[in-house]
């Protein structure tokens, strides 16, 4: 059974899930938990919490976690690809569906990040759409600029 914490951030309360010594999600306020969970703080849980706040805090560019990517095959290659992309820059929907091979799916990445089970953790708040806009994102457009500002992106190039 996976273990779930909540702690309060700068982004609001947030919660990180572990099952087998992995992270397997990361949870906004609003989002709604579908899976059994036991409420506790185990040690990953604790190590995932204090690298997010180093993140937060600007002293963190990447993450040192084990991470238990689910979803569909496809899906899961959207993930990997997500884990290329460093720190304080951007990359496209399309630009994703061409490095997996499947240039027409920019739709279907969109998909795959919207249901990202472990967003920040897996960055896929920096990707957009091609004319640079935002597109979505399940913590909200906001947290989506919140999080690109923070790493220091030029705010006037996206919109």
């Amino acid at each position: 059974m996976k273990n779930l914490y909540y702690y309060d951030t700068v982004l609001g309360k947030i919660g990180i899930a572990e099952e087998d010594n992995m992270i397997t999600n990361l949870y906004f306020e609003k989002d709604k938990i579908v899976d059994q969970f036991i409420f506790n703080e185990t040690d990953l849980i604790k190590k995932a919490h204090l690298e997010l706040i180093e993140y937060l805090n600007k002293e963190r560019e990447e993450f040192d976690l084990p991470l238990k990517l689910s979803g569909t095959i496809f899906e899961q290659q959207v993930y990997n690809e997500l884990l290329k992309v460093p720190y304080g820059q951007v990359t496209t929907y399309q630009e994703i569906a061409s490095n997996i091979k499947k240039d027409k799916a920019y739709r279907a990445v969109g998909n795959a990040n919207h249901k990202n089970p472990i967003p920040i953790f897996v960055p896929c708040h920096r990707v957009i759409g091609k004319d640079d806009k935002f597109g979505g994102y399940r913590g909200g457009i906001e947290l989506k600029k919140y999080l690109l500002i923070l790493e220091k992106l030029d705010k006037d190039k996206i919109s």
